[in-house]
């Protein structure tokens, strides 16, 4: 048995670790910090209402794989810079087509 520091929510917890889980531990413990962090407002929760967001946050996530058949959530694997220029893109369009709209409403 060994002992693993974990940064959740912007506090430090030691926990136990069975020997060859460290990592696996450490891991477990960034997925519940990113989850918090993906919520916001972890900061200035008391450590028992942070967590518990976070195990209904996770718990939440389990409920909607095992609704999909136990499959994980689908992925966006496309870049965020490709997902930026497809937004710029999109945008650049409707502009233009408001642009040709007035210009045939003042014409």
């Amino acid at each position: 048995m060994s002992n693993v520091n974990l940064e959740i929510g912007g506090r430090s917890f030691s926990v136990a670790s069975a020997d060859g889980e460290e990592d696996h531990v450490v891991a477990l413990g960034r997925k519940i910090d990113e989850k918090l962090r993906a919520m916001g407002g972890a900061a200035g929760q008391s450590e028992s209402r942070m967590l518990l967001f976070a195990a209904l946050l996770l718990a939440d996530e389990i409920h909607e794989m095992t609704q999909r058949g136990g499959r994980p959530a689908p992925r966006d694997d496309t870049p965020e810079l490709e997902r930026i220029a497809r937004i710029v893109e999109d945008a650049a369009t409707r502009v233009e087509n408001l642009a040709t709209h007035l210009e045939q409403a003042a014409g």
